[in-house]
C-alpha cells in the first residue's frame, strides 16, 4: 500500500513545463499571514478560473469575493462549526495508508486555520447554476431510443446526481485553474466544501440568492509555511489500461 505520507517526487525530466513542476508543490496551504492580497491578483484569479472549460460554453459561474475583515468575522464562526462537525466525524481518523503523525501535522493545519480565519485575507465562493432544462416531447423520445428503455429509466431515477455532477464538472475546472494561478503567483489557497453543512447560513451572511448554488469555500493569502512536494499515490497505483 503506498504511503500517502511520503512526498511524491517532483518530475526528474527538466525539459517538462513549469506547469509540471507548479502541480507537483501545490499543496494545501492553510496557515496563512495576516497581510491583505492586492485586488490586481484577486482579479487574476477569477480571470484564471473564468478561462477554465464550462460545459455548453453556458458560463454561467459567479464568484463571491471576500475580503473585508468584518465579514470574515461574521463568516468565521460559521467556519469553527463547519471543522469542528468535520473533525468529530470523517476527521475523525486518518486516511487509510497515511501516516498518523502525518495525520496529526494535517489536523494541527485545519485547526490553525480554524482558530485564525477571521484573519483570511481572502476567501472565494464559486457559485454556479444551470438554466432551467429545455426539452420538449419529441426530443424526450430521441433520447430514450437513443439511450435504450433500461438506460433511460436508470438516467431517470439518478437524474439528481446527474444534474449536481454537471453542474461540477462545469465549476471545478476554473476552480482548478485558480488554484494552480494562487500557486504561480506564489499564494496559497486550499479547496474545502465544509461550508455545505451550514450552506444556507453562508449564503444567508453573504447575500447570495437562495436559488445559486455553491461549490466550495477557497481561502487565499500569503503562505507561512513552504510550498514543497505533494504526498500522492503513485501512477502505477492507480492506472488501469484498457480495463479494469
Amino acid at each position: 500500500m503506498t504511503d500517502l505520507s511520503t512526498p511524491t517526487d517532483a518530475p526528474a525530466d527538466t525539459d517538462a513545463p513549469a506547469l509540471f513542476d507548479t502541480m507537483s508543490t501545490m499543496r494545501a496551504m492553510r496557515r496563512l499571514r495576516p497581510e491583505p492580497v492586492p485586488e490586481e491578483l484577486l482579479d487574476r484569479l477569477i480571470q484564471a478560473a473564468v478561462w477554465g472549460p464550462s460545459g455548453g460554453n453556458m458560463q454561467r459561474y459567479e464568484y463571491v469575493i471576500v475580503t473585508d475583515p468584518a465579514v470574515m468575522a461574521e463568516l468565521a464562526p460559521l467556519w469553527k462549526r463547519c471543522v469542528d462537525a468535520y473533525l468529530a466525524t470523517t476527521g475523525k481518523h486518518a486516511p487509510e495508508g497515511m501516516d498518523e503523525a502525518a495525520y496529526a501535522r494535517m489536523v494541527a493545519a485545519i485547526e490553525y486555520q480554524r482558530d485564525h480565519f477571521a484573519e483570511t485575507p481572502a476567501l472565494v465562493i464559486p457559485c454556479y447554476q444551470f438554466p432551467p432544462p429545455r426539452v420538449d416531447e419529441e426530443g424526450l423520445l430521441a433520447s430514450v431510443t437513443a439511450l435504450g428503455p433500461e438506460a433511460a429509466a436508470t438516467m431517470a431515477s439518478t437524474q439528481d446526481r446527474f444534474a449536481a455532477l454537471a453542474e461540477g464538472s462545469c465549476v471545478y475546472p476554473g476552480v482548478q485553474n485558480l488554484l494552480l494561478a494562487a500557486r504561480g503567483l506564489g499564494l496559497a489557497a486550499n479547496i474545502t466544501i465544509w461550508h455545505l453543512m451550514l450552506e444556507d447560513e453562508w449564503k444567508a451572511a453573504l447575500g447570495i440568492p437562495d436559488d445559486m448554488r455553491t461549490f466550495a469555500a477557497i481561502p487565499i493569502g500569503w503562505p507561512l509555511g513552504r510550498f514543497g512536494p505533494v504526498r500522492r499515490r503513485s501512477v502505477a497505483d492507480v492506472v488501469h489500461r484498457d480495463r479494469w
